[in-house]
């Protein structure tokens, strides 16, 4: 069975992505809860570039009976609080701004796998930057941010019992006059936002919210990473199943600048994932491989000016989808570090060997797709 969420061991100055259920509210604050992400960036020990790795643990401060059914009224979840962390970083040795790589999983509270990876990629990193001269030099010049559990209200929710397991959406409150709790995170993002791909019906599994950044959650996520974007090299986002890298966009009229190396990007680091496992993993835009959509995390980044934005969806093809067996875990881990690092590695060389990194954020043809309107309601396919 796969373990709750648990960060042992890797940082003492955690900075978290605080959910109150409550309010409604999100906010990235240190894990002390005390000191704002601007406080904890102007800590002595942080200056200079010094952090090479942060985990952004997402926290719930309080949830209703009435948000998740069968958990208490007033527990309090923060995944900081279980282990001690200890403090990991590299300096840059020039003193050099340092970029930034975003990873982030759980925007889909049933996809199981994708928490179990960002563990797994932090483990992978801290016990290796050591013993691995590249990926030391890599983190002397990247601050990479993790975030294990963008929808935790979602997945808590999946843990509750067997007829709750593959609950996809948040749980937020419902509009007035439904009953139908939750929004597809992965829909409310501010880009092409309701275009696509989505439903207006609270109660269906890709509800896009009332408005573009309705969610907590996702405002938090586009008020933090959007304060980073003129040093943001790569946007990752991690979720299963498919066994498929997916580049912007989801609108099927809007194609990125810089599609041919992200094409070129995505296929290398399919290729590193297929030598440990022999799973081949699928590379292309959503409604080339998968399905239109439109509002996701991926499509903002790009949007926004992140040049190397991508979703990896992790085992399997559908044998057993988001009920991934155990003994799946580890090589399902395995193959997706391989391709998350190989395409980090391209970003920081060219970043830092070349410096030729497009500036470029949306072609004119997405320019004018963001004023325009229309809906398509899929109703086939597993949506992921």
């Amino acid at each position: 069975m796969l373990n709750r969420l648990r960060c042992t061991g890797l940082l003492s100055k955690v900075i978290c992505l605080e959910r109150n259920s409550a309010t409604g509210t999100a906010a990235l604050v240190s894990a002390a809860g005390a000191d704002s992400i601007v406080r904890v960036r102007k800590n002595k020990k942080m200056e200079k570039s010094t952090i090479g790795f942060f985990v952004l643990v997402l926290t719930i401060v309080q949830i209703s009976n009435s948000l998740v059914e069968g958990l208490e009224s007033t527990q309090i979840y923060d995944y900081t609080k279980y282990h001690p962390m200890d403090e990991f970083g590299l300096q840059n040795p020039e003193g050099k701004e340092k970029k930034v790589i975003w990873m982030d999983c759980g925007i889909h509270a049933r996809e199981w796998i994708a928490p179990a990876f960002c563990q797994w990629f932090v483990k992978e990193i801290v016990t290796s930057y050591k013993t691995n001269k590249k990926l030391e030099q890599m983190l002397q010049n990247l601050d990479v941010y993790v975030t294990p559990v963008i929808n935790v209200d979602g997945y808590m929710y999946t843990w509750v019992n067997t007829n709750t397991r593959i609950w996809r959406k948040s749980r937020s409150t419902p509009p007035s006059g439904n009953s139908c709790l939750g929004v597809d995170l992965n829909r409310n993002f501010n880009a092409n936002w309701g275009t696509v791909g989505v439903s207006f019906d609270s109660c269906a599994n890709t509800y896009c919210g009332k408005e573009a950044g309705s969610e907590p959650e996702a405002t938090a996520v586009m008020d933090f990473v959007g304060k980073m974007v003129k040093k943001t090299l790569c946007f990752l986002t991690i979720h299963s199943a498919g066994q498929l890298i997916l580049l912007p966009y989801g609108h099927p009229q809007i194609s990125a600048p810089n599609y041919d190396e992200l094409v070129s990007v995505g296929k290398a680091a399919a290729a590193e994932m297929k030598k440990l496992h022999g799973m081949g993993y699928t590379v292309g835009t959503s409604p080339q491989i998968l399905y239109p959509n439109s509002g996701s995390s991926r499509d903002w980044a790009r949007l926004v000016g992140i040049p190397f934005s991508y979703t990896f969806e992790l085992r399997d093809k559908g044998e057993f989808s988001f009920l991934l067996p155990e003994d799946q875990i580890k090589p399902a881990c395995e193959e997706a570090y391989a391709g998350a690092l190989s395409i980090i590695t391209y970003v920081h060389d060219k970043a830092f060997n070349s410096g030729a990194i497009p500036s470029a954020a949306v072609s004119g043809v997405a320019m004018v797709m963001l004023s325009s309107f229309m809906v398509v309601f899929l109703t086939t396919g597993v949506l992921l």
